[in-house]
């Protein structure tokens, strides 16, 4: 994922709850590549994450009226 991609990611991150960290694929470079990274096992979700997000924001909301 490229730096220009975070600050969206992480809006999306915090607006569904979904948890993890991003952080930079070379700390010294974080203009470069980014990455999620699983809070408990540091493992990289990044992929998971990304679909998950996308997958969230294809959903369409439910409208409607309730009559009893």
């Amino acid at each position: 994922m490229e730096a220009s991609n975070v600050s969206s990611l992480h809006a999306s991150m915090r607006k569904y709850g979904i948890p993890g960290v991003l952080e930079p694929v070379d700390p010294q470079n974080r203009a470069g590549a980014w990455r999620v990274v699983d809070l408990e096992d540091r493992q990289d979700i990044t992929e998971d994450v990304v679909a998950r997000v996308a997958a969230l924001d294809r959903q369409q909301p439910y409208r409607g009226f309730v009559i009893a």
